[in-house]
């Protein structure tokens, strides 16, 4: 997923023969690290007046591309969090849409043939195009970006492909970022898992943790 590049201030100022960065580029970029923020952190109504801050400040250019990658970005902390539905934003700028986003779309909706992988950005290539399930729960473990880990995670629990390593990886993630919604929902399955197997005791281990993590 590509994401809107915004330089720092210092190589700002060390390159004072390039032009200023546009003010909406600035806004929408921090209101969409805002959002994303706000959403893994279960703050509902903050996720929407960024995001709705960051559309209209990309709105502004004119740029299907850049608002594609918007809704996309949006999309993929969903899945991230296991929220499994569709991606509308995304849908009503599908004709308009690159090959690649397409495939991203696909990836996130556990649509994605293995054979269009590399469609994907890098880290998530060896995810989708893993022959196993257990090789694409290593590629999950593989990646070093939490919220990417999170995301490659969703996408293969939504394929039916999620392992037991992937669940208790992507609470750990959720976890240490301190990220409320996806530990909550991945803690969940974790619980529902181990109440199938009829592992009573860990199930209890583990909605002690939910509730700890409710308070």
């Amino acid at each position: 997923m590509k994401k809107i590049v915004i330089l720092g201030a210092a190589l700002l100022t060390a390159c004072g023969n390039n032009p200023p960065v546009p003010d909406w580029k600035l806004n929408a970029h921090s209101s969409l690290e805002r959002a994303t923020s706000a959403y893994l952190s279960g703050k509902d109504s903050i996720e929407a007046s960024e995001f709705a801050r960051a559309r209209s400040q990309i709105g502004s250019t004119g740029s299907v591309e850049l608002a594609i990658r918007a809704e996309l970005a949006r999309c993929a902390t969903r899945v991230a969090s296991l929220v499994l539905e569709e991606c509308p934003g995304f849908e009503q700028y599908v004709h308009d849409a690159s090959g690649a986003d397409i495939a991203y779309a696909a990836y996130l909706a556990g649509r994605l043939p293995a054979s269009d992988a590399a469609r994907l950005p890098e880290q998530h290539r060896a995810v989708a195009g893993a022959a196993s399930d257990a090789a694409a729960g290593a590629a999950v473990l593989a990646i070093a970006d939490p919220l990417s880990r999170l995301v490659a995670a969703g996408a293969v629990f939504r394929a039916n492909r999620a392992t037991p390593e992937v669940l208790a990886a992507a609470v750990d993630t959720a976890s240490a970022q301190g990220w409320r919604r996806p530990l909550l929902a991945w803690l969940n399955v974790q619980a529902l898992r181990a109440d199938k197997s009829g592992d009573a005791a860990e199930a209890a281990r583990l909605r002690r943790r939910i509730a700890l993590a409710t308070e």
